[in-house]
């Protein structure tokens, strides 16, 4: 009888490790991997390796950073999406593409499962199912860490019993993290009190703050329609771009997050987050969206910004709202060309100017000085119509008020407050 086959996000880690031989045994299974380079980094070409020494029948690493950048990171960053005001998305946005690779296999491979090491009150668990569930309802979804009772200690024994590499793997675990291009996120260990400090070793991607250069460094972006194509005046596509300015803003401290937030499943969360790039390509995008947009577009796109990002956050990458809202995204980003600078400095990053050839900014309209072209006389006329529903409110509660204080009432004389 042929084996089934299931398809197994793998990272290389312990859990995903001691995973492919665990259903191997309980589904009698075939387990093919996929490592999915989103960026980042280390040596993915050794993961590969270790999975197949595990025991899986088949390991594909699939290089997808260019799509990551340019058809998950950029609408996202033109639609300002910032999960409660702090997290870049960076994890939230790789787990949808990841998801159509899964599936992609899969059909490849002619399996009929797919599985993950995602944990039972994590975020993750929901981003992956349900985005496999929206490309393709057919395949089985097996999440291992909701079905073993394995607790770290135990899965480092089975990992030694049936011969899986541990590769420096000890029993006491730091930091749980995830990372990729967007930025890295950090957890667990001691950050689980939200009292205590993030410790220096939680920081990789960027300079702590005391330490980056006395020196502000300023760095000129770029815009065509939204997006970012050049720094400093060189041009770039979008990875080599994002690539570049972790690499600036790190050095100089920009990008580190303490947040406690509200995952999806309903439990609060400290997680440190990294996102050097996205945190200057925000403000950034930001700066040029105040030049360019109307007051109209610009209040009623922050209204569906926040939407954006939750329904990132909350797995709905795959779905026709997050499509709708993308094409409104896509029309407001046709005047936002020009360029920004941004000063980075010991852990800021502060707008430094910004300029467009479709700027509404009028410096005649909006001068105290001499050259001055604002109709300052319009203004009455103006404040008198803009307000006369309020002054009509106003007026009719001071004569209610009135009547209810009159001493005429029940009195033969003429009344002064309703005559």
């Amino acid at each position: 009888m042929k084996k089934e086959k299931i398809v197994l996000a793998y990272s290389g880690g312990l859990d995903t490790s001691v995973a492919i031989k665990w259903l191997a045994d309980k589904y009698n299974a075939e387990i093919v991997t996929l490592i999915a380079d989103v960026g980042q980094g280390g040596d993915l070409e050794k993961v590969r390796a270790k999975a197949l020494k595990v025991g899986a029948v088949k390991s594909i690493l699939a290089d997808v950073k260019e799509e990551f950048a340019s058809q998950y990171i950029l609408p996202a960053l033109k639609a300002n999406a910032v999960y409660e005001g702090s997290y870049f998305l960076a994890t939230a946005l790789s787990r949808p593409l990841i998801a159509k690779v899964l599936v992609e296999v899969a059909h490849q491979e002619n399996a009929t499962a797919i599985a993950h090491g995602c944990t039972g009150k994590g975020n993750d668990q929901v981003r992956f199912e349900v985005s496999v569930r929206a490309l393709d309802p057919s395949l089985k979804i097996i999440a291992p860490a909701r079905e073993w009772d394995f607790t770290r200690s135990s899965a480092i024994e089975y990992a030694k019993t049936h011969g899986i590499p541990l590769d420096g793997i000890v029993a006491k675990k730091t930091y749980s993290i995830d990372q990729n291009l967007w930025g890295r996120s950090i957890e667990c260990g001691v950050l689980e009190d939200a009292w205590i400090e993030p410790p220096d070793d939680v920081y990789e991607m960027t300079t702590s703050p005391l330490a980056a250069s006395n020196t502000p460094a300023y760095v000129t972006i770029d815009f065509e329609k939204g997006k970012p194509v050049a720094i400093n005046g060189e041009a770039m596509d979008f990875l080599e771009l994002i690539n570049k300015l972790n690499a600036i803003a790190g050095a100089n401290g920009v990008g580190r997050v303490d947040h406690v937030e509200n995952r999806l499943v309903g439990i609060k969360s400290r997680e440190i987050y990294e996102s050097p790039a996205a945190a200057v390509l925000f403000d950034a995008h930001n700066a040029l969206e105040s030049l360019v947009l109307t007051r109209d577009t610009s209040h009623f796109k922050k209204l569906i910004e926040q939407k954006y990002s939750e329904m990132v956050y909350f797995g709905l990458w795959y779905s026709p709202l997050r499509e709708a809202i993308d094409a409104f995204v896509t029309s407001t980003q046709k005047m936002v060309t020009g360029q920004v600078r941004m000063k980075l400095y010991k852990g800021s990053c502060t707008l430094a100017g910004r300029k467009s050839q479709f700027s509404l900014y009028d410096n005649k309209l909006a001068t105290y000085e001499a050259g001055d072209t604002f109709n300052h006389k319009a203004a009455e006329g103006f404040i008198q119509l803009w307000g006369l529903g309020v002054q009509t409110y106003g007026t009719m509660l001071r004569k209610t008020a009135a009547e209810k204080n009159c001493t005429c009432k029940g009195k033969k004389q003429k009344c002064s407050v309703t005559d």
